[in-house]
């Protein structure tokens, strides 16, 4: 199963998977939102990477209701329960189905986000994204990168496995959706280091690049251009 199939079979239940799976939900997009250095009523224009039903522009939107987006995603079927979610805001919204890894000039933006997904290239993948955000940002723009994080060292990746196995049961979940979501991380997730995420952002040429929040194997990463 390709990865766009993986993802586009979990649209029923994706948007409260979330919300049971990652660790302190709320303040990982509370954090998020937070760091937007933007006036609330500024007519931002939004470019999210992998943005899968919306959630997290939803969240963006919430705060900048002047924001004009883009929604990227490799799953046309995720992006299809991102239209009805977004359907009153037909001229906020557009709406691309693509690999991301191949990105491509043009249009600028002022806020680059991405939630749960950049985790899924290869670190050469990654570096390279970086690099092509940070070209089509504005002067000053900001990228915002909630992924995931892999422990340092094999006791650390073991901690944050165990905590995120016991976190989703104790929520409730479906025993079927965690197997699932298990199978996705096995399958499709290759997490890189806090520090060589961090380096790669600086690589590619932001400034004020910090993990400003963490929990377990989840962070926030924030880079400003300009």
């Amino acid at each position: 199963m390709s990865i766009d199939q993986a993802f586009n079979a979990s649209i029923e239940y994706y948007d409260d998977w979330m919300k049971k799976a990652l660790p302190n939900y709320d303040d990982l997009f509370g954090t998020a939102l937070q760091i937007i250095p933007f006036q609330p009523q500024a007519p931002i224009r939004v470019l999210d990477l992998g943005a899968g039903t919306g959630l997290f522009a939803s969240h963006v939107l919430g705060k900048y209701p002047q924001a004009s987006f883009v929604l990227y995603d490799i799953a046309d079927k995720m992006l299809d329960v991102a239209r009805q979610r977004f359907s009153q805001y037909p001229a906020q919204f557009e709406y691309q189905v693509g690999d991301y890894r191949h990105l491509q000039p043009g249009q600028t933006f002022d806020l680059v986000i991405s939630s749960l997904s950049i985790h899924h290239l290869s670190d050469p993948e990654k570096a390279g994204l970086f690099s092509n955000i940070y070209t089509l940002l504005r002067e000053p723009g900001v990228f915002i990168n909630v992924d995931q994080v892999r422990g340092e060292t094999e006791t650390l990746s073991r901690l944050y496995w165990g905590h995120w196995l016991e976190q989703v049961r104790r929520s409730g979940a479906p025993e079927e959706q965690i197997q699932a979501s298990i199978e996705r991380r096995t399958t499709y997730d290759h997490d890189a280091s806090l520090a060589d995420q961090v380096a790669w952002l600086k690589a590619a040429g932001f400034i004020n690049v910090d993990c400003v929040y963490k929990n377990y194997f989840v962070g926030v990463f924030l880079a400003m251009k300009g």
